[in-house]
């Protein structure tokens, strides 16, 4: 009978202190203040991305922010330094920060078109997780500098032009 009630202790203490580590799987939210952002044919050109970090006042403990993810398209390069140099180490219940999170440079010669791409920030209830706490999509627009589309223009006129002159004077 002993051991009956021995082993059903062990369940019970097992059982809450498995819902105790659960309920340190708390959340956090990552919104980007501008999720798509344009260049314009700046060689070497840089945008910087903010984000909006919130816990929610129902976590039962401090989050912490510990490392990053990142996906971005070629040949555009992602800096993560904004994120370890602005995040705050965590997060308890409640609070909320906004800081710049990461840094897209444009090389020069970079394709005209939409680069896509994601950043994924790790953490949890210790400062050594590494679980994934949330994931910002981004967009980074490169059109083509103004002085492109200018000589575009002209030169489609040009052409227009020609071929208006060739057709009349038949």
């Amino acid at each position: 009978m002993k051991r009956k009630v021995h082993l059903a202790v062990l369940a019970l203490l097992l059982t809450i202190g498995i819902s105790s580590a659960a309920a340190h799987a708390d959340t956090v939210s990552f919104t980007l203040t501008n999720a798509s952002q344009s260049i314009s044919g700046q060689a070497g050109g840089t945008l910087v991305y903010e984000v909006t970090a919130s816990a929610p006042g129902t976590n039962g403990a401090a989050v912490h922010l510990n490392g990053d993810s990142f996906n971005v398209g070629t040949p555009l390069t992602l800096d993560d330094t904004d994120f370890f140099a602005d995040a705050p180490f965590f997060l308890n219940p409640g609070d909320s920060d906004t800081f710049d999170l990461f840094t897209i440079t444009v090389p020069a010669g970079t394709s005209p078109g939409d680069y896509s791409g994601f950043f994924t920030v790790l953490g949890g209830a210790t400062d050594g997780s590494s679980d994934v706490l949330g994931t910002v999509d981004f967009t980074t627009v490169v059109t083509p500098e103004p002085s492109s589309l200018l000589l575009l223009g002209t030169g489609l006129a040009g052409a227009f032009s020609a071929i208006s002159r060739k057709r009349f004077a038949k």
